[in-house]
């Protein structure tokens, strides 16, 4: 995604939450029964009862929004850390088992504009991204305050490539004016969701994999954004912020114009893979946002700082399809998001600022997943 400005969110602060939701977190004690199995690991809070292990991948910089190869080998990355070089997010390849300390991943990115969500291609050997590299060759600017309030920019010049894991560029999906982002791949293999504002808006689209009938998902007023497919390919999960009040109408809107959105308040969304049958997921107030399937489809796993009253934590959280038994996931102090389960559903990616040495890096872990 322009899905986030790569982690610069952790350096604000959210307007006070409204506690709008009824929904109850999972009985605790059932959280200290499976604690009981976890093998002792420093990187591990005591009540992340569903981590067996947990490795830390990179180390300085920041690191966010990896995804894997659909034979669950590789990973791809994006990160801006200045040590690599970088003075806007590039993208970067990994196998599943590195570890990136000292040494420096291969950037299969062109090195120029800025990129965003990379995604890999069903063979394993090719991957879409946005960038706006066609546009200006350098990083573009990052407005992050607009009147005082926490924005995030939604660049016009972002497209979206396909390119081999050499870097070479071998194909361009979109090319209509304004922004072309966020896209992920369908685990059938046949499907590419992303968001654009080809319609004045930004609303949901998909598009087969080499770019062809494209359909618009949504179409309501506000931004939706960072959506994922679930296992089987029916259905997509998404965040939202859709302004009700003319207050907030004008506000998005006059944003948007400048090429601009405010995401201090949005909720998820679940709807079938051609846009029927839409439903809000959550009604927690604040942020929620990354969401992503769990391997047998029935949960949602996400981020938020919906029990925070200033901001932080951002915690991951799960919950079911239909918006019952919320569960508290991870428990830090200060950022976790980003999660992302392999195909086989054995591990789970994430970024976090645990273990930074109180800094403000925030990294790549990968944790052995256990129900």
């Amino acid at each position: 995604m322009k899905r986030i400005p790569i982690l610069l969110i952790v350096l604000f602060t959210f307007a006070c939450k409204e506690n709008k939701t009824e929904t109850k977190l999972t009985d605790v004690s059932k959280a200290k029964e499976i604690s009981k199995t976890i093998k002792k690991d420093s990187l591990i809070f005591p009540e992340e009862t569903h981590f067996k292990s947990l490795r830390q991948v990179t180390f300085g910089g920041d690191n966010a929004e990896a995804y894997w190869s659909f034979d669950d080998q590789q990973l791809i990355f994006q990160s801006n850390n200045k040590k690599w070089g970088l003075s806007c997010d590039q993208m970067f390849l990994m196998n599943a088992d590195e570890t990136f300390n000292k040494n420096i991943p291969p950037m299969i990115s062109t090195g120029m504009g800025r990129t965003t969500c990379a995604y890999f291609l069903p063979d394993n050997k090719s991957f879409i991204y946005g960038s706006t590299h066609l546009a200006d060759k350098e990083c573009p600017e990052v407005p992050l305050r607009k009147n005082g309030r926490y924005v995030w920019p939604v660049y016009d010049s972002f497209d979206i490539f396909v390119a081999d894991l050499e870097g070479n560029i071998t194909g361009q999906l979109t090319n209509s004016p304004g922004y072309d982002a966020e896209a992920t791949v369908s685990p059938k293999g046949d499907k590419i969701v992303f968001t654009s504002t080809r319609s004045g808006d930004l609303e949901l689209y998909t598009m087969n994999l080499d770019g062809s009938d494209v359909q618009q998902i949504t179409n309501e007023l506000g931004y939706d954004g960072g959506a994922f497919f679930s296992p089987d390919g029916t259905k997509l999960i998404f965040r939202s912020s859709r302004p009700k009040t003319v207050e907030e109408i004008s506000k998005y809107k006059g944003l948007l114009a400048e090429g601009l959105v405010e995401p201090t308040n949005m909720e998820l969304y679940i709807c079938n893979a051609d846009g029927s049958d839409i439903k809000q997921l959550t009604n927690l107030g604040n942020a929620n946002w990354s969401p992503f399937f769990t391997p047998d489809g029935k949960k949602i796993l996400f981020s938020s700082n919906y029990e925070a009253e200033r901001g932080f934590p951002f915690n991951l959280y799960m919950i079911d399809v239909d918006g019952k038994n919320l569960e508290r996931i991870t428990h830090g102090e200060t950022f976790d998001a980003f999660p992302v389960f392999s195909n086989d559903g054995k591990n789970l990616i994430f970024s976090s600022n645990r273990n930074n040495g109180g800094g403000r890096d925030t990294n790549l872990f990968i944790a052995e997943w256990q129900d």
